[in-house]
């Protein structure tokens, strides 16, 4: 038997409209990701060009003397694209696990996946 799996995006500021892109954006070290509509995300940027247009372009900076290690006891969680979140929550909805169709998957769930594969 067939089957197809489709996530829809949901813009995350109005909840209404259907997200068309992903936005990431950083302050303060902090990098953001957000799903807007096209509209949003036009207004989004209009919003930022005051401060860019006036800010340094930064790529690659490294933190001196900062670095970035898991609290002892907790294991390093490693990023998974759309893809494979999109395959990890199909195959736990299949082995019983409960899993939002949003959000981050937890460890639990990710492990057990990754045993299985």
């Amino acid at each position: 038997m067939a089957k197809k799996v489709t996530v829809t995006l949901i813009d995350d500021v109005d909840q209404d409209a259907t997200a068309d892109e992903t936005v990431e954006f950083g302050v303060d070290g902090v990098l953001y990701e957000i799903d807007l509509s096209s509209e949003n995300a036009a207004k989004l940027r209009e919003q930022l060009d005051v401060w860019v247009s006036h800010a340094r372009k930064v790529t690659n900076r490294r933190r001196s003397g900062k670095t970035s290690t898991p609290a002892s006891g907790s294991s390093a969680r490693a990023s998974v694209d759309r893809e494979q979140s999109a395959a990890i929550r199909e195959w736990a909805r299949r082995n019983g696990f409960t899993v939002s169709s949003r959000g981050r998957i937890s460890a639990e769930i990710t492990e057990a996946y990754n045993k299985a594969h």
